[in-house]
C-alpha cells in the first residue's frame, strides 16, 4: 500500500467510514468539472434546506435550533461560493439531478417510528452525508491538478468535518451515546454497501 493510500484509509477511518472512495473518482470529476460543480452547488443548497426543515419540525429542541441555525447560513454561503466559482470559469449551473446516494441512505431510515425516533434517523443520515462529503472534498483538495481548486475544496473539507461531528454529537446528546452509536454503526455498514454498488461517476459528489 502506498503512502497516499495509507493516508486515504486513515482519513476514512477517522470519519468512521467503512469504505474509501475509488481513487479514480477525482480524475473522472476533473474531466466533468462543470457537472461536479453543479452537483456540489445543489448539495450545499439541499444541506441548507434540510437544516431549515429540521428546525421547523423540532423547534422545542433548543440546542438543535441554536446549532443548526448558523449552519443554514453557512451552507447557503457555500452554495453561493460554488456559483461564484462557476461564474469565474464561465460555467453555468445545470439542472438538479436525483441523488441516488442520498435516496438509498434515506431508504434505510426506520419507518413507523415516533417523531423523536425519526429525529435520530435524520441526524445520523445528515452526519453520514457530511462525512462522505468531507472525504470527497479531501480527495479533491489533495489530488485535483489545479492548485486553486485544491485550496477551494480544502475549505469545504474543514467545514464538512465540523458538521459531521455536530450531527453525531446532537444524536448522542439527545438519545444517549450507546443507542446513537449502535444505530450509527448500522448506517456505516449500509453506506459501505451503497458506495460499493453505485456506478463510479464524475458528475456526482456522492
Amino acid at each position: 500500500m502506498t503512502t497516499t493510500e495509507q493516508d486515504d484509509l486513515q482519513s476514512v477511518q477517522m470519519l468512521g467510514l467503512k469504505l474509501p472512495t475509488d481513487p479514480r473518482w477525482v480524475r473522472i470529476a476533473e474531466i466533468e468539472l462543470e457537472e461536479i460543480l453543479t452537483d456540489h452547488a445543489y448539495c450545499e443548497q439541499k444541506a441548507a434546506m434540510h437544516c431549515m426543515l429540521m428546525i421547523s419540525r423540532y423547534p422545542e429542541y433548543t440546542r438543535l435550533v441554536d446549532d443548526l441555525a448558523p449552519i443554514v447560513t453557512e451552507e447557503w454561503g457555500h452554495f453561493r461560493q460554488v456559483l461564484a466559482e462557476m461564474k469565474k470559469r464561465n460555467l453555468t449551473l445545470g439542472r438538479q439531478r436525483k441523488d441516488e446516494y442520498v435516496n438509498k441512505l434515506r431508504s434505510f431510515m426506520k419507518t413507523g417510528v415516533s417523531r423523536e425516533e425519526k429525529l435520530l434517523e435524520e441526524l445520523l443520515v445528515a452526519g453520514l452525508i457530511e462525512a462522505r462529503s468531507c472525504e470527497r472534498f479531501r480527495l479533491l483538495s489533495i489530488n485535483i491538478k489545479e492548485v486553486e481548486l485544491r485550496s477551494f475544496y480544502h475549505k469545504f473539507m474543514v467545514s464538512e468535518a465540523g458538521h459531521y461531528v455536530l450531527f453525531l454529537d446532537l444524536a448522542r446528546s439527545y438519545f444517549g451515546k450507546e443507542k446513537a452509536e449502535a444505530r450509527w454503526q448500522e448506517y456505516l455498514e449500509h453506506e459501505a454497501k451503497i458506495i460499493d454498488t453505485l456506478e463510479l461517476r464524475g458528475d456526482r459528489m456522492h
